[in-house]
């Protein structure tokens, strides 16, 4: 008895493995927040003040797409930014591991180190950009609050 494997012919096995990682290459599904509006700022950590950097498109547990009116990012910038997302079914989406105990938080500050930076028209642009620092309990919550949010296309 011969298995399925075996009487495949080299070529056949090197087509299949392709088309199973193809469409699917993404280490974290994006999720689609345009119309919440949630707004994103630069953040000035020595004074602990953010300002006005754009509106969330789309958000992964890894990176985030920023429309903004800010022109003079590019590739390879970091950012520092804050990040305000609400509550949704009871679910935070992030951790504060700073005390004693581990309490929800809506709030993450972290870098955000830029992509890409596409035009959309005469007045906006979009950063796309991974979240570097982000720890791994902050991305585990991120990523079961999005798990509730609608799939971007």
């Amino acid at each position: 008895m011969t298995t399925l494997h075996e009487r495949m012919t080299e070529s056949q096995s090197t087509r299949v493995a392709v088309d199973l990682r193809g469409p699917d290459r993404r280490e974290h599904r994006r999720h689609d927040l345009e119309q919440q509006s949630i707004a994103v700022e630069r953040w000035d950590g020595t004074r602990r003040v953010g300002k006005p950097f754009g509106r969330i498109v789309d958000i992964s547990a890894g990176g985030v797409r920023i429309r903004t009116e800010q022109k003079n990012v590019k590739p390879d910038h970091q950012i520092r930014v804050r990040m305000d997302l609400p509550s949704y079914a009871g679910i935070h989406p992030f951790i504060d591991s700073s005390g004693a105990n581990l309490e929800p938080k809506r709030e993450w500050i972290g870098w955000m180190a830029v992509c890409r930076v596409s035009k959309v028209d005469e007045k906006h642009v979009e950063v796309a950009g991974r979240l570097v620092d982000m720890d791994e309990l902050d991305r585990g919550m991120l990523g079961l609050y999005l798990s509730t949010q609608p799939l971007a296309a």
